[in-house]
């Protein structure tokens, strides 16, 4: 597979105004094409939103709004950079059709916004619906419905198939040990009638009795006994204060990189050293609705404890224990330091969850949308639990990271994603990484799930989507272009994925690299 890479000369804000007027022509006379049709001939179900408001400038509530701390970060950099508005809520009525034109959803009140990070600085924004009443929108056995689901734009990735494939590989690897993956599927949206292109519809990562299944409490329940659903987020300072914390990865204590070569003589820590130390800071969300300062208090000093009982297991062949009511640890001799971890550790989730990660090799790992939970009420059991990966599309090659599909990652030091402003690590993956039994784990969680086909069927599934789709993404790229060619995005990508110039080209590169990482994971892993 080869791509062929056209000149671009990006401006020092990575952005193109000509290119960007030029794509917004382009989008808008494919846009008016495409809503004089009465339906598409499209093997993708079709979402249509209608809004209730129909102002002639509604539709700036989807190509409009960024998300205010990305704009914030812009404003630093870009002069005379003007603000655009923070997403905001359209009332709509929203209609589903399945590939045989027939109506699954008709007219649903939902409200409607952009969502996301650094994704809503894109022209072609990511969706959150949010409905008046449950609905299900994916035909899954489970019958999921739910108020909630998001439309991932998908815009950064050209071959638009890597959140996609990497759900449905988590999903398969996790459900067998009762843990949540999102569901997905590929639509085509039309907005007002308009015709906005191909996006992956997915459930929303929430608390769920179909999704993270943790115990949900009453709004007013103050209570510590309840289930906890955490972010490791970069972000976190974004949230009110009593959602969100402070993790101080036993006081910074130093981790041996996982590499492949023991380490390499070096070190890393997750946070900030010193003054002259330019990571960020990398804190919790709370994405459960608590109510109480207790609350907050308790699961936080929670993480903090798991996260000692772990390092004291792996760098000091220590076993530590909590206290009956959770507010202390000390160590103890009645356990070994693998029971210790796997007191507190759902150990299968976190294998788990590495393999993804490690396979993925998503830039974003040491960031933000890497969630854990832990559920305290009288069914729970008081486990942290590694669950709900999500956000690939910097991953499986299209950033450089693991180029050539090859080399340890996950537990490895981790280049800022902007460049190389700073190095770090994502430290609940890289923590037990030196611990003979929990690479026992892993391999055999690997040996499993590769003998089971996983992995090959996934590379299959790409070859198949980019076939039976073709339409469909071709029309895509008529309304947006390919993404490859955005300024706004090109400075993000990878050599070899700046060179494909179509989805098909796109998809054919997924596919060689993610063949090679598996080959280079197998070859490491496999019992």
């Amino acid at each position: 597979m080869s791509c062929t890479m056209q000149n671009s000369s990006p401006d020092s804000t990575g952005n193109s105004e000509s290119s960007s007027a030029e794509s917004s022509a382009a989008s808008e006379s494919s846009a008016e094409k495409t809503a004089a049709d009465d339906g598409l001939p499209t093997s993708m179900p079709v979402i249509s939103i209608e809004t209730v408001n129909q102002d002639p400038d509604v539709l700036d509530f989807v190509t409009e709004p960024v998300a205010e701390h990305v704009s914030e970060q812009i404003a630093t950099w870009t002069p005379g950079y003007k603000m655009p508005p923070a997403p905001y809520y359209e009332t709509c009525k929203v209609s589903l059709k399945d590939p045989e034109n027939r109506i699954a959803l008709d007219g649903a009140e939902a409200e409607v916004k952009v969502r996301g990070n650094w994704t809503t600085n894109y022209q072609k924004k990511p969706l959150r619906i949010k409905f008046t009443e449950k609905q299900k929108l994916i035909p899954d056995e489970g019958g999921s419905e739910a108020r909630n689901w998001l439309l991932l734009a998908c815009y950064k990735d050209a071959s638009m198939l890597r959140d996609k494939t990497a759900l449905e590989i988590a999903r398969e690897m996790l459900e067998p040990d009762g843990l949540y993956a999102s569901d997905a599927e590929l639509v085509e949206v039309k907005i007002n009638g308009a015709y906005w292109g191909v996006y992956l519809l997915t459930d929303m990562q929430q608390v769920h009795s179909d999704r993270v299944q943790i115990n949900d409490p009453e709004p007013d329940y103050t209570g510590t006994d309840i289930g906890y659903f955490l972010e490791f987020d970069g972000y976190f300072y974004q949230e009110d204060p009593l959602h969100q914390f402070h993790v101080n990865y036993a006081d910074n204590a130093p981790l041996t990189p996982f590499d492949g070569e023991g380490g390499s003589g070096k070190t890393i820590t997750c946070l900030p050293e010193n003054n002259r130390d330019y990571k960020k800071d990398i804190g919790m969300t709370i994405k459960s609705e608590i109510n109480t300062q207790e609350q907050h208090d308790f699961i936080a000093n929670y993480v903090n404890n798991v996260y000692n009982i772990m390092y004291h297991a792996a760098y000091d062949n220590q076993a530590y224990v909590f206290s009956d009511d959770y507010s202390t640890i000390s160590e103890s001799t009645d356990l070994t330091p693998q029971e210790a971890v796997e007191a507190v550790v759902n150990i299968e989730s976190l294998a788990d969850l590495y393999i993804i990660s490690e396979l993925t090799c998503d830039a974003d790992i040491y960031w933000s949308s890497f969630y854990m939970d832990a559920d305290f009420s009288a069914d729970g059991d008081k486990k942290l639990t590694f669950e709900a990966p999500w956000d690939f599309d910097s991953g499986l090659g299209n950033k450089s990271r693991c180029v050539n599909g090859t080399g340890f990652y996950a537990g490895n030091i981790v280049p800022d994603v902007n460049g190389n402003e700073y190095e770090t690590v994502n430290p609940w993956l890289a923590v037990l990484m030196y611990a003979d039994w929990y690479q026992d784990v892993i391999r055999e969680k690997w040996t499993a799930a590769y003998d089971s086909g996983i992995f090959e069927r996934a590379v299959k599934q790409v070859a198949a989507d980019k076939s039976e789709y073709a339409d469909a993404f071709k029309r895509n790229d008529e309304r947006w272009g390919c993404s490859t060619r955005d300024q706004a995005v090109i400075m993000e990508l990878s050599g070899k994925a700046k060179k494909c110039t179509t989805q098909a080209m796109a998809a054919d590169f997924l596919s060689d690299w993610l063949a090679s990482r598996i080959q280079f994971m197998n070859e490491q892993w496999h019992k």
